[in-house]
């Protein structure tokens, strides 16, 4: 972000004289008198050429590595082993090395609860601070949620930038969105954070806009009976997280369309979600050949990615990567996301990847449950994957897979258990519902093939009269087959 300044021309210095704070010229037949200039000259602005500094063009990592923000860690461990403390202190520094930072140090503090001024005791602060003069910091980063008051306070006393886990994770999101929709998305979820963060400098944003206002946003539509620069900015946003909802709306349209499409047809979904960075997009991959990025960074994926696929019995499903998770998702990335979220409460089955390999994997479970559960999808079927089985501790595993009855293990890097993902995978689809028996003539080789697509196949017999076929299929489909019946069509809900 560019900070512009903005600087008052002086009516007079202070010898009584007027200064010439631009470069102005007079007539040189007419000079002027001492302490007068040109009016023509004296409001005109002469570039000087020659003087702006060159710069090469270089790329974001290059500009990164030139640039990146020196921080403080800090912590408030309330709960808890402190293995469980420094396990989230090491995912916060992770996130901030994603944010593209520096970590030089890290502190914790043993609290009931955080301090409702400064979230570390007060006394600590000076610790802080001694801290980041000592190290050279310019940002301080909270492992939680800080109110507007706390980091107003903490920014007093240590002189340096402070920012909360919150506004981490969301710029984040806002560096690795791509999509138009999840831009949109990413600006609602920070024009949510920022409403009840309007904060002034120096009384800038409390001062009345009335008048003739010279700064940018005042003026005609700027002003009123008191409102201040700070309700003005917050007015705008709100008109702009307005505009916004009504985009994301619109944005729908394609993803609904299609959905419905699946659902007349009766495709089962499937989607893959996790905490981030286990390893979704890779088994994706690995499943499908869908070759969508693969990244050992987190939340490398934002845009929902959907890919048709098969069934080893040829059945048709649509498998689908989402956003990953964390510990303490901001409240507003849930709300922000919430439309792409719901298709995993509206799919068939939850593909549910945790890296074996992660400190604390039952954390990360823990942490992707509640989100699901957040937006209803914690009803639908889910099957756990452990991944990263090649660089995991077997006893680690052991004990997942003892916890989860239900799992499997795998390594999408190497491609170690994926044969055991796809047939768990596949027992755990929806059967179609509705059980045939059927004679198709040799000529109806579009219903047979509709058969081995969306359907089940348990027999099949080629005799002199055409194809004998005993199969599970969905109500549509048997509707078509209900004139080539041999047998008694039946309902049988068993997934």
């Amino acid at each position: 972000m560019t900070a512009s300044h903005e600087y008052e021309e002086p009516d007079a210095a202070a010898d009584g004289s007027e200064r010439d704070w631009v470069s102005g010229y007079a007539d040189a037949d007419a000079e002027p008198a001492p302490g007068e200039l040109d009016l023509e000259d004296r409001n005109a602005l002469r570039r000087v050429a020659g003087l702006s500094t060159e710069l090469q063009d270089i790329t974001e990592v290059e500009y990164r590595q030139l640039l990146l923000e020196r921080v403080v860690l800090v912590g408030v461990w309330m709960q808890g082993s402190v293995d469980d403390a420094e396990n989230s202190l090491t995912e916060l520094k992770l996130l901030a090395e994603t944010a593209g930072s520096q970590v030089l140090e890290a502190l914790i503090q043993r609290r009931r609860r955080p301090d409702p001024a400064t979230y570390i005791g007060r006394g600590k602060v000076d610790s802080l601070r001694e801290a980041v003069q000592t190290s050279g910091a310019d940002t301080v980063i909270c492992d939680g949620e800080l109110a507007p008051s706390q980091l107003r306070n903490l920014e007093d006393r240590t002189k340096v930038k402070v920012v909360d886990r919150t506004a981490l994770i969301l710029d984040i999101f806002a560096q690795h969105a791509k999509s138009k929709e999840g831009k949109a998305q990413v600006e609602l979820a920070q024009l949510q954070y920022q409403t009840q963060r309007l904060r002034g400098w120096g009384g800038n944003l409390s001062r009345q806009a009335g008048g003739r206002v010279g700064v940018q946003g005042g003026g005609i539509g700027g002003r009123g009976p008191g409102e201040t620069k700070l309700e003005t900015d917050r007015r705008r946003i709100t008109t702009r997280i307005a505009k916004l909802r009504r985009e994301l709306s619109s944005m729908q349209t394609t993803r609904v369309t299609q959905k419905a499409e699946r659902r007349r047809r009766s495709v089962p979904s499937v989607s893959i979600t996790g905490y981030t960075n286990a390893g979704k997009s890779s088994l994706l991959n690995r499943l499908t050949g869908a070759g969508v990025l693969v990244e050992d960074a987190l939340f490398a994926t934002l845009d929902p990615t959907t890919r048709r696929t098969t069934t080893s019995d040829g059945r048709v499903y649509t498998l689908s990567d989402t956003v990953g998770f964390v510990r303490h998702l901001p409240h507003q990335l849930v709300e922000a996301f919430r439309s792409t979220l719901e298709e995993v409460a509206e799919s068939d089955l939850v593909l549910h990847v945790v890296d074996g390999s992660d400190p604390d994997p039952e954390g990360q479970l823990a942490a992707v449950r509640e989100v699901l559960a957040q937006i209803g999808a914690d009803r639908v079927p889910e099957l756990v994957v452990v991944n990263k089985t090649d660089a995991a501790d077997p006893m680690v595993v052991a004990r997942l897979l003892a916890r989860e009855p239900h799992a499997v293990t795998c390594s999408a890097r190497t491609g170690e258990g994926i044969a055991d993902v796809r047939a768990a995978l596949e027992l755990d689809l929806p059967r179609p519902r509705t059980r045939v028996e059927v004679l198709l003539p040799y000529a109806r080789g579009d219903l047979l093939n509709q058969i081995h697509v969306h359907g089940e196949v348990e027999e099949v017999d080629h005799t002199a009269d055409g194809t004998r076929v005993v199969a599970r299929v969905n109500p549509d489909l048997a509707g078509a087959l209900a004139e080539y019946a041999v047998g008694r069509l039946s309902d049988n809900p068993q997934r």
